[in-house]
C-alpha cells in the first residue's frame, strides 16, 4: 500500500494561505497568491467602492435634506400665528450662495425677499388660519427705506382686518422701528429699548494712504457732484458732495418721520429723538423705560413673556408649555400660498445690485443675464408688457447699455415698458430706465446721479520708493499705454477724459430724449447729483409715485389689458444645490452669530465698515470700464452678503486684508 505524500504545512486560513516555511537558498520560490499589479488593482477597486458608497450616502443625505428642509406647499398649514423672523436683511432679490462659499463655512448674511414678506402678509390678512402675526426683529440688520415702507403698508392692511400684529426686539434701530411702528403691540426686552440714529455718518478717504504708498489714482470724471471718486482725490468731503448728501438724506429722514408718526401718532417721537440721552437719564438710566414713557413701545418684557402673550392669542399645542405658541413659519406659509396667476401676464425683470459686465447670479445685475431675461420676456407670446424693477446703484456703462438695448428690442415689438424704482435706481440704474414709457418711484427712492467716471491707478512712484524704475521705447504716443508701472502719459489721460466726457454727453442726451425735455434743462439736474424720489419727481426725472403694484397696473393699461393680470418674473433662480449644501453645512441657517442688543449691533457696524473698505479698494483693481455708479448710495442699501460682495483683488486687496 502506498503511503500518502506529506503535504506542506498550511495555516488555518485555508489552501490559499502563504506557506509558513521560508524557501531555502537555491530553492524555487512558490508563486505568490496575488501578483503586485493584482494587489494594486484590488486596492483601486476598494477605493472605487468606498467612494461610491460615500457618494451614495451623500446623495441620500442631500435628498433627505431637500425633502425635509424645503417648504412643501402640499403640506397643510395649521392654525396659529404667522411668524416672520427678520433675521439678516430685507432684500429685493436674495443673492445666490455659490457652492464653494456654502461648503467653506464663511459667514453669509441671510436675506428675506421683500415680495415674499408682503405676499405672506396680504394672504394672511383674509385667511382665518392666521390668528395673529408675529414680527421678530431681534436679529434684523436693516433694509432699504422703500422696502421697509412696503412691509409697513402690508402690516397696515393686516391690521385693517382686525388681526393683531405683535413685534419684539431686544433693541430697535432706525430700520427695525420703521416697520415695528405699524404693529398693534410693540415689545422690547428689559435690557434693550429704542434708539433712533437717522441717516448719516462718515465714509473713508484714501488720498493720504495713496500718497504715502506712492500710488497715483488717475481719475476721469464728469459732474460737479460725482463724489464717487472723491475718496481717491481728497482727504475730506467736498462742499458740493456735502450739499447733495444733506439734501437727499434730509428728504429720506422727513419721509421716515412721516411714516412713523402716521403709524404711531401717540408716541413722542420728536422729543425722544432730539434728546434720547435726556430721556434715559429721566428714566434712571433705563433705555427700555425711557422708550415706554415716550410711547415708542407698549410693553417691556422677556421673550418668554412675549411668547406667552402670543400663546394667549393664537393658542399653544401644550398647555404645560404656554410659551410655545402655535407658529406658522414664513417659509411654509409662502410655499402654501403662492401669488394668484389669473389673467394676462406682465413680465417683471428685477435689476438688483451692482451692474456688471457679462453674466451674474441673482443678487448682482449681469448685463448679459438681464438683457437675456428681457429678450426672453419679449419672445414670450403670453407677455403683454414688461416692468423693470430697479434696485441698483449702477455700475458698468457697457453693461447698462446692453440692458437698454434689450429694452429697445422689446419696445420694437410694441411691448410697453414701465420702470418701477425700489430703494435705489441711480447712475447706471437710471441709464437703463431711460427707454421706459413711464417711471414710478417712491418719495424714499434714491435716483439720479447722472454722471460717469473711470479710475486707473499707476505705481511708478511706488516702485521708485524701492529703487525700481521702468524704461522702454514707443513708436506712437499711445505705445504701451496705459503704463501702470512706468506712468500714464498726458496723451492717454486726454484720450481717457475725452471718452468719459463723450459717454456723459450720451447719458445726458438719453435722459433729455426720454424725459422729452431740452438738454439745457437736464444738465443742471445731472452733474452726478443724487436726488431723493420726491425731488426727482419735481424736476421731471420720474413720472409719478407708486410701488410695483402701481407700475403693473400702468403697464396693463398701456397694454390695453381688459381684465385680470399677474406678474410673471424673469430672473435667475437661486441654486437649489447651493441652498441644500448651505443647509447641510449650517451656512446661512444659524442665526446665533447675528447681533442682538446695542453692543452687538455696534460690533456688526465694524464688520460693515471693513466691508466698505474692501469694496472701495477693489474699485481701483476691478473696474475694467467706464462706470456709471453711485457709490455713496450703498449707505442707503442693506448690508451686502459676503457671497455677493466678494473680496478685493490684487495687492490693494491684500493690503485691506492686512488692515483687517
Amino acid at each position: 500500500m502506498t503511503e500518502p505524500t506529506a503535504s506542506p504545512p498550511r495555516d488555518s486560513a485555508g489552501p490559499w494561505a502563504i506557506p509558513l516555511r521560508r524557501p531555502l537558498p537555491g530553492e524555487d520560490r512558490p508563486q505568490s497568491g496575488a501578483s503586485f499589479p493584482r494587489k494594486v488593482w484590488r486596492l483601486l477597486v476598494a477605493i472605487k467602492d468606498g467612494l461610491a458608497l460615500v457618494f451614495l450616502l451623500l446623495f441620500f443625505t442631500i435628498l433627505f435634506g431637500l425633502l425635509a428642509g424645503r417648504p412643501n406647499a402640499a403640506l397643510p398649514v395649521g392654525k396659529g400665528a404667522l411668524l416672520i423672523a427678520f433675521d439678516g436683511v430685507l432684500s429685493e432679490q436674495p443673492a445666490d450662495i455659490d457652492t464653494l462659499t456654502a461648503l467653506s463655512g464663511s459667514d453669509v448674511l441671510r436675506e428675506l425677499r421683500v415680495r415674499d414678506v408682503v405676499q405672506a402678509l396680504d394672504s394672511a390678512a383674509d385667511d382665518k388660519r392666521v390668528t395673529s402675526v408675529v414680527l421678530d426683529f431681534d436679529r434684523f440688520l436693516g433694509g432699504g427705506q422703500v422696502s421697509l415702507a412696503e412691509v409697513g403698508e402690508a402690516i397696515d392692511r393686516v391690521r385693517a382686518k382686525n388681526k393683531p400684529v405683535l413685534a419684539f426686539a431686544t433693541a430697535y434701530t432706525t430700520d427695525s422701528y420703521q416697520v415695528a411702528a405699524h404693529a398693534s403691540e410693540i415689545w422690547a426686552d428689559g435690557v434693550g429699548g429704542v434708539a433712533i440714529a437717522g441717516p448719516g455718518g462718515s465714509r473713508l478717504y484714501y488720498k493720504g494712504l495713496l500718497d504715502r504708498l506712492g500710488v497715483t489714482a488717475h481719475i476721469y470724471r464728469v459732474g460737479t457732484f460725482k463724489s464717487a471718486v472723491e475718496p481717491f482725490l481728497r482727504a475730506d468731503q467736498s462742499p458740493e458732495a456735502k450739499e447733495a448728501d444733506l439734501a437727499y438724506a434730509g428728504a429720506l429722514w422727513e419721509n421716515w418721520l412721516d411714516d412713523v408718526k402716521k403709524a404711531r401718532p401717540q408716541a413722542k417721537i420728536d422729543a425722544y429723538i432730539t434728546d434720547t440721552a435726556g430721556a434715559v437719564r429721566a428714566a434712571a438710566g433705563d433705555l427700555g423705560k425711557a422708550s415706554l414713557d415716550a410711547g415708542l413701545v407698549d410693553r417691556i418684557g422677556s421673550r418668554m413673556a412675549f411668547n406667552r402673550r402670543i400663546g394667549e392669542i393664537s393658542g399653544t399645542a401644550d398647555t404645560a408649555r404656554p410659551w410655545e405658541y402655535n407658529a406658522i413659519p414664513l417659509e411654509n406659509w409662502v410655499a402654501a400660498n403662492p401669488p394668484k396667476q389669473k389673467g394676462s401676464a406682465i413680465a417683471v425683470v428685477p435689476v438688483v445690485g451692482e451692474i456688471v459686465d457679462g453674466e451674474a447670479p441673482s443678487g448682482t445685475a449681469g448685463g448679459e443675464t438681464i438683457a437675456q431675461h428681457i429678450l426672453d420676456a419679449a419672445s414670450d407670446s403670453g407677455v403683454k408688457a414688461i416692468v423693470l424693477r430697479v434696485d441698483s446703484p449702477g455700475g458698468s456703462v457697457l453693461a447698462s447699455e446692453e440692458i437698454r438695448q434689450a429694452l429697445l428690442a422689446a419696445k420694437a415689438k410694441k411691448l410697453p415698458i414701465v420702470v418701477s424704482m425700489a430703494n435705489v435706481a441711480a447712475s447706471g440704474g437710471y441709464w437703463i430706465s431711460t427707454p421706459a414709457d413711464r417711471i414710478f418711484a417712491e418719495p424714499e427712492t434714491i435716483t439720479g446721479s447722472i454722471g460717469v467716471f473711470g479710475i486707473l491707478p499707476s505705481f511708478d512712484k511706488t516702485l521708485a520708493k524701492v529703487g525700481i524704475t521702468a524704461d522702454g521705447i514707443a513708436t506712437t504716443p499711445l505705445s504701451g499705454q496705459p503704463d501702470l508701472l512706468g506712468g500714464v502719459n498726458d496723451e492717454f489721460n486726454q484720450l481717457a477724459q475725452a471718452s468719459v466726457e463723450d459717454i456723459y454727453a450720451r447719458f445726458t442726451g438719453l435722459v433729455a430724449k426720454s424725459r422729452k425735455q431740452p438738454l439745457e434743462k437736464i444738465l443742471p439736474v445731472a452733474e452726478g447729483r443724487v436726488w431723493a424720489g420726491g425731488t426727482a419727481r419735481q424736476i421731471g426725472l420720474v413720472d409719478q409715485f407708486g410701488g410695483l403694484p402701481d407700475a403693473l397696473a400702468a403697464a396693463a393699461k398701456l397694454a390695453k389689458i381688459d381684465g385680470d393680470f399677474h406678474a410673471q418674473y424673469f430672473e435667475e433662480k437661486p441654486s437649489e444645490w447651493a441652498k441644500i449644501i448651505a443647509s447641510l453645512s449650517g451656512n446661512g441657517q444659524e442665526t446665533a452669530a447675528l447681533p442682538r442688543g446695542w453692543f452687538g449691533i455696534a460690533a456688526m457696524q465694524r464688520q460693515l465698515t471693513e466691508q466698505r473698505l474692501m469694496q472701495d479698494l477693489s474699485l481701483l483693481t476691478r473696474t475694467g470700464s467706464v462706470q456709471a455708479a453711485c457709490l455713496d448710495c450703498r449707505a442707503y442699501l442693506p448690508p451686502v452678503p459676503r457671497a455677493r460682495g466678494g473680496e478685493a483683488k490684487g495687492w490693494l486687496g491684500a493690503l485691506a486684508l492686512l488692515l483687517r
